[in-house]
């Protein structure tokens, strides 16, 4: 059995009236760490325990970490994960949960992951939160279950961080042969790393990150996101925080879940009937999820 579960395929019905058209809902916020990662995640800790891996190492303090010490623990693994100082006391606390060691280190995630690496041993395996094959192949096991319940979308919307969800999203819509189904890709304007990449031609570092939506505060999208948009039909989105905050706001009122900012912008493109939606009538949101998110720090934020 796979470390992830199928997760519900609903369609929205506030949703859809709020936007005029069929809005179709990916419910991974409902994985039991939290988000789609361990969709990923879970996949590449199998391959690498079949591998002989007798620890997992990762350096995210969010979603990602989740899901690798939630994977260890599932495996009989240890796990150790490296949090920069900034890392909230609930992320740390999850983590413990389940039975992860935790390392605080370095004031950004660069500075985190660096001290990762320093400790990886011969026969310990690094989880990147988003850079790796095994990745964005789990990932797309998302669409094939949208696939195997008779969904065809006109358009898929995402959010993007790092390029891991977008990369395994287009892997799974190439799979399906969905080649003319495109990508609506979400960032929130102090986060818009893959933006920047669109227009450069090339992978290039924000100066800074400056959003609510920590999930996507990657200074740099992977090569793999910007390979995607130069063989997928993919369109960039920018929303503001106050419109990923407000649309985390009223989904938790529409559906009763909890996610966090960087679902939000991409729930903030529908909520907002974004006029890069208006030439499609079925539309499929993944709802990523967010494994730190709690009702109190989003109505403080």
């Amino acid at each position: 059995m796979p470390l992830h579960i199928n997760t519900p395929l609903i369609e929205s019905r506030p949703l859809s009236l709020v936007a005029d058209r069929r809005i179709w809902l990916k419910m991974d916020a409902l994985q039991p760490p939290g988000s789609f990662k361990i969709r990923g995640v879970g996949l590449a800790c199998e391959e690498y325990a079949r591998r002989g891996a007798t620890r997992f190492v990762s350096s995210s303090s969010g979603n990602a970490g989740m899901a690798v010490a939630y994977a260890g623990r599932q495996l009989g693994i240890p796990v150790v994960v490296v949090v920069p100082e900034t890392t909230s006391q609930r992320a740390i606390e999850l983590l413990r949960l389940e039975n992860a060691k935790v390392i605080v280190h370095g004031a950004s995630w660069q500075e985190a992951n660096q001290h990762a690496l320093s400790l990886l041993g011969d026969t310990d395996a690094f989880l990147h939160p988003f850079d790796d094959p095994l990745l964005w192949q789990g990932h797309a096991s998302m669409i094939d279950e949208v696939a195997a319940a008779g969904c065809t979308p006109d358009a898929v919307v995402l959010s993007v961080g790092g390029g891991g969800l977008l990369a395994g999203v287009v892997e799974g819509l190439i799979r399906q042969q969905w080649h003319d189904v495109p990508v609506i890709a979400v960032e929130t304007e102090g986060a818009a790393s893959f933006s920047a990449a669109l227009r450069a031609g090339k992978t290039v570092e924000l100066e800074a990150i400056n959003t609510v939506a920590s999930s996507l505060g990657a200074k740099r999208v992977c090569e793999q996101a910007l390979a995607c948009a130069r063989q997928h039909p993919i369109t960039s989105v920018q929303v503001s925080d106050d419109t990923a905050l407000a649309a985390c706001r009223r989904f938790l009122d529409d559906h009763r879940v909890l996610v966090e900012p960087a679902c939000g912008a991409s729930l903030a493109c529908v909520y907002d009937n974004h006029p890069v939606l208006a030439d499609y009538r079925n539309i499929l949101v993944i709802v990523c999820g967010g494994a730190t998110v709690t009702a109190q720090t989003l109505l403080a934020d």
